[in-house]
């Protein structure tokens, strides 16, 4: 079985494929390649190409600066871009906070704000995960206390991804602490430069510092930084994190590193080898699986403002499946994958394998996937949520 695509669509998809050809740069394209760390300005540098093309926000609708394009070519170009060699779209202001703004942000709060989001001017970050509310956001202590024009923010927030690179921070904080917990949340946008910001890296097991812890202390950020209704941050943030949820699914970055291991398994002389072929083709036909899923849930909430349950029924499987091809990646490269010092590979007599900048990531790749289990609510609570509504539907 394989998925089939209309003439119209199969034509995008040339589009989309020529288009990467011409202007993603060699440099770029072979970091990508080699899974070595993206650093801000080469994202940039391939958001910037996006843009002037009008693709930079692939999900929004064309009336808010999108594209307009179906379910079909967003999955489409998803596909062809990270075949192509191209970095994810990582930024949380086109992903999460942009259609937040779009469907419930003032017209000031989306004159200011969404230009800079499209033209990778202004980074965002997500402040929602805190000390002992990661999955459960029910329990944020992070407090915003009316004073006069301003809210004044106190708080810690942790796991925040890429804030060192950020210049704002979208938030969920607790306005009324008398409510129930979901119901005393609002939805805050704040200066990362603001009096009273603190940003301190966390040394990841790769060896990274992705992500931070983030310290607000007496933060001032004006009231008219409040998205929506005061109190209803709870709706807000479970519509953004339905967007994320279905984003983390991946089916093209596993596309993507299931090319990466065929081409690292015929470097390695394994490419006639029955098991791990076999194992290939298993990860290939999990994937389909994975595709037609993600397929449906976008064509059925193709008008719909919250993504259904599918959302979480992706992030389990596609980040299991990212987490197991990783994993074949450093089984293929075989004692090669551990950390190494280049040197002694190149004075190892005999040594015929592939070169070194091809094995370099391939441990720390490996390690860095195995937060994609936990980052947009654990895997563990995502099952949770899967159960209660099959037995509530």
């Amino acid at each position: 079985m394989k998925l089939e695509f209309s003439a119209e669509d199969q034509a995008f998809r040339a589009e989309v494929r020529e288009f990467v050809k011409n202007n993603l740069s060699p440099r770029l394209k072979r970091k990508v390649e080699l899974g070595l760390r993206i650093e801000r300005e080469d994202y940039v540098e391939w958001y910037t190409r996006l843009y002037e093309k009008g693709w930079i926000t692939p999900s929004w609708p064309k009336e808010h600066g999108g594209p307009g394009w179906t379910h079909v070519q967003r999955y489409i170009f998803d596909e062809e871009t990270l075949l192509g060699g191209a970095p994810r779209i990582v930024a949380s202001g086109i992903n999460m906070l942009g259609p937040v703004l779009n469907a419930f942000g003032t017209p000031e709060q989306k004159a200011r704000y969404i230009p800079a989001i499209r033209r990778s001017e202004t980074w965002w970050a997500q402040g929602f995960s805190e000390p002992g509310a990661g999955s459960d956001l029910a329990s944020v202590r992070t407090t915003a206390v009316l004073d006069g024009d301003h809210f004044v923010v106190n708080g810690h927030k942790v796991w925040t991804s890429y804030a060192h690179w950020c210049d704002m921070m979208f938030a969920l904080v607790r306005t009324d602490p008398a409510a129930k917990p979901q119901e005393g949340i609002s939805f805050l946008l704040i200066d990362m430069h603001a009096p009273g910001v603190e940003i301190r890296p966390i040394k990841m097991l790769e060896g990274g510092t992705d992500l931070n812890e983030v310290y607000l202390d007496n933060v001032r950020v004006p009231k008219e930084n409040l998205v929506g209704e005061l109190n209803k941050g709870w709706t807000y943030g479970k519509y953004l994190l339905g967007h994320e949820r279905t984003g983390i699914a991946g089916i093209g970055s596993c596309k993507q590193q299931l090319a990466r291991a065929r081409h690292l398994a015929k470097q390695q002389g394994l490419d006639n080898d029955p098991l791990l072929q076999s194992r290939i083709s298993r990860f290939e036909v999990e994937l389909m699986a994975l595709e037609f899923t993600g397929l449906r849930m976008l064509s059925a909430n193709q008008a719909s403002r919250v993504p259904a349950v599918e959302a979480p029924m992706l992030k389990v499987r596609g980040t299991e499946l990212r987490q197991g091809i990783y994993a074949l990646l450093t089984e293929i490269a075989g004692p090669y994958a551990l950390p190494f010092d280049e040197q002694a590979m190149q004075d190892e007599s005999g040594y015929e394998g592939p070169s070194p900048d091809e094995l370099i990531a391939v441990a720390a790749n490996y390690f860095d996937a195995r937060k994609v289990s936990i980052y947009g609510g654990t895997n563990e609570v995502q099952r949770n949520l899967i159960s209660r509504a099959f037995f509530n539907a």
